[in-house]
């Protein structure tokens, strides 16, 4: 890959980007935060790079991986009206047969074009699969990380203006009650983390939010989470609880153990 493939990919994207915007001024907020993230992604997937010392070919390589995750939420929502892969269809797959129907990779050689469809194939799985090795896990792991650094800052930012700003496609579709699953506060306690079949109310999902620090990868992706306080705001949204602090407490030390590491 060269700069200026980058440069085209990038063109298309925004090119492709552009098609899914209306005049209904919600469906835009709902596009331009999509946007966003992929920016955001963007960014995250070049401060671990450079933090890894990848090489200009490598980093451009992660940078386009970044820019296509999502591309396949676009097109859910356009066609489903939501993010939610239950509802609709796993966004990372539709992502790919959009990339491969407009042969977007074209310029990209067979082991570029394998390294960015994996990781974008399995940039949202539950886990990293099993025989993933050499570049291909390296790069899984760089965006299933950028990923999450910018999720978190997504729904903090959502809470904070949900009174006055709220997005039905950004909710969850949970009940919001003052209750917690028990499964969901023993992930966490047990430093691991929450399950999406186990989320019973809201505040079961910002115990998941939380509980991904367990599931990052990189030295420094626990530095940026400590650098940008994601926990501590999350934490800010939820009720005062002992239980629920004890189980946070878990997550704060693990952050800190990989940062001191």
């Amino acid at each position: 890959m060269r700069p200026k493939d980058l440069k085209y990919l990038k063109t298309w994207f925004e090119t492709y980007v552009s098609g899914f915007y209306t005049d209904d001024a919600m469906h835009n907020n709902t596009i331009r935060l999509k946007e966003k993230h992929t920016e955001q992604v963007c960014r995250n997937m070049i401060l671990l790079g450079n933090a890894l010392g990848l090489s200009d070919q490598d980093m451009m390589l992660a940078e386009t991986m970044g820019l296509f995750h999502d591309i396949g939420r676009f097109k859910q929502y356009a066609v489903y009206g939501t993010f939610r892969d239950t509802d609709s269809e796993n966004h990372a797959l539709l992502g790919l047969r959009e990339l491969a129907a407009h042969d977007v990779l074209a310029g990209c050689s067979a082991d570029e074009k394998q390294w960015i469809t994996k990781a974008i194939a399995c940039h949202n799985a539950a886990e990293i699969p099993v025989g993933a090795n050499g570049k291909t896990l390296l790069f899984i792991r760089l965006l299933r990380d950028a990923d999450k650094l910018d999720i978190w800052r997504v729904f903090i930012e959502y809470y904070k203006s949900r009174d006055k700003q709220p997005n039905p496609v950004v909710e969850i579709g949970l009940p919001d009650e003052p209750f917690f699953s028990p499964k969901a506060i023993a992930a966490l306690n047990e430093d691991r983390f929450v399950r999406i079949k186990d989320l019973k109310t809201s505040g079961d999902f910002k115990l998941l939010l939380v509980s991904w620090v367990f599931d990052l990868n990189f030295d420094y992706s626990f530095q940026l989470v400590k650098d940008r306080h994601y926990i501590g705001e999350i934490e800010a949204t939820l009720p005062p609880s002992k239980e629920i602090s004890a189980a946070i407490k878990h997550a704060y030390e693990y952050v800190e153990r990989h940062v001191q590491g």
